[in-house]
């Protein structure tokens, strides 16, 4: 652990010395704080975006959802009484760049944290850089290579639940009511290989089988000779393809089958950032998509998700407020607004200044048990395990109905999420 003064405060000893400077008299307002702590300058956060390259619909949505998470903070007294202030770089969702961004942030910009990857090629060419320049390195992915042992100690992913947990949750409501005969066809990366190895063990302990597995590159355009190598006898097809060709690829599906196909159980990657009403689409009527979070708000949605929703500027049917043909990713941005919040519980449970006190951040994080439902987490309460740097929550289950929209149908509890631990991290030098 790097040499410093800083001392780790437990929640409790937070809590007393707010307490007694309340008692005293001496807690100022949030713009004074600010103010007082301007001489030190503002938290400089490393957004490293998918500007550019297949996960271009993802980078913007994400990017809106720092901006409006940055201004909350800020609004609130900032992190420590300091400003926060978001410095955002393209990574073209290429692993080479991603590696070359986190670089100039340590570097050039002098950041104290980088947050916001989400593909998982990505992440495994940027994070080692990350440890390697002892940089904080929070991702927004599902992958389960943070929790898997496969990064470092200065990785983080608290912001979203992974893979193995997503799909150890769904997988009895998956097999009771789809189907337990699946061809699978998922991106032929990290992410889609998590999905092929937890789904295929979770659905063979509710009894069923994956008889199929088609992996289909990234950059493909048109997917209908891959679908003659679906066996005759399965009964769902789970589908979790991402990038620009997403539309095409369901279109294909359903004029492949003609409306007379197995059932669809899909990840909402498959139509993150597409209209589920547009033309052509309609054979989605009566499938099933997991969602981290509804796009279309569900009756029961309560006062933190709408505050969100109007923060971050998305209507009820999960478009723009500005324009109704801008679709979210709504399904996992949320994840950029809770790593934030996250980010902010760290540093400030820590009396984070400087670089020196990395090391008392990341304990800090690690620290960490359990985030309750409320402003700064609005998806639902989580589970943080700081051994495994990943936070695991609730799962949603989704019906689209006749006139495209999702409706709620299945919501999982935290313990069906939770697994073992592959790795601790804490026992890693700092």
């Amino acid at each position: 652990m790097p040499k410093n003064n800083t001392r780790l405060l437990t929640r409790r000893q937070t809590l007393k010395s707010i307490g007694a400077a309340a008692g005293a008299g001496l807690v100022m307002p949030s713009i004074a704080r600010m103010a007082h702590a301007s001489t030190q300058g503002p938290i400089r956060l490393g957004f490293e975006v998918h500007r550019t390259g297949i996960g271009s619909s993802y980078g913007r949505w994400y990017e809106r959802v720092g901006t409006a998470a940055a201004k909350r903070i800020n609004a609130m007294g900032g992190i420590n009484g300091r400003e926060v202030e978001i410095i955002a770089e393209d990574d073209g969702t290429d692993p080479r760049r991603g590696a070359e961004v986190v670089e100039r942030f340590a570097s050039l910009h002098e950041c104290d944290a980088v947050f916001g990857t989400l593909f998982s090629h990505v992440v495994f060419g940027a994070a080692p850089r990350a440890g390697e320049l002892k940089m904080p390195y929070f991702v927004i992915s599902e992958g389960y290579h943070v929790a898997g042992g496969l990064l470092n100690r200065y990785s983080f992913q608290p912001g979203i639940t992974d893979v193995r947990a997503q799909v150890k949750a769904m997988a009895p409501y998956v097999s009771q009511n789809l189907g337990k005969k699946v061809t699978m066809f998922i991106p032929d990366f990290a992410f889609g290989h998590d999905h092929r190895d937890f789904f295929s063990e979770a659905i063979k302990n509710q009894g069923g089988e994956v008889l199929e597995v088609i992996a289909i590159p990234p950059t493909e355009t048109s997917f209908t000779r891959y679908f003659p190598r679906i066996p005759r006898d399965t009964e769902m097809i789970y589908h979790v393809m991402v990038g620009p060709a997403v539309l095409t690829f369901v279109r294909e599906l359903g004029e492949f089958f003609g409306g007379r196909g197995p059932a669809l159980f899909g990840y909402i990657d498959s139509l993150e950032a597409v209209d589920t009403a547009s033309p052509g689409l309609e054979f989605l009527e009566g499938s099933h998509f997991w969602e981290g979070m509804p796009r279309f708000m569900q009756p029961d949605a309560d006062a933190h998700e709408k505050m969100y929703r109007e923060a971050v500027g998305i209507d009820e049917n999960g478009a723009s407020v500005d324009d109704p043909r801008d679709i979210s990713t709504a399904g996992h941005m949320f994840g950029v607004w809770e790593t934030l919040s996250v980010i902010k519980m760290g540093m400030e449970m820590s009396g984070y200044q400087t670089r020196a006190d990395t090391g008392s951040f990341i304990e800090a994080v690690e620290s960490l048990t359990k985030f309750p439902l409320s402003d700064d987490f609005p998806q639902g309460e989580k589970i943080f395990n700081g051994k495994t740097h990943q936070v695991f929550g609730h799962q949603n289950i989704s019906l689209v109905e006749p006139d495209g929209k999702l409706k709620r149908v299945h919501r999982t509890s935290i313990e069906d999420t939770l697994y073992e631990n592959d790795v601790d991290y804490t026992t890693q030098s700092l």
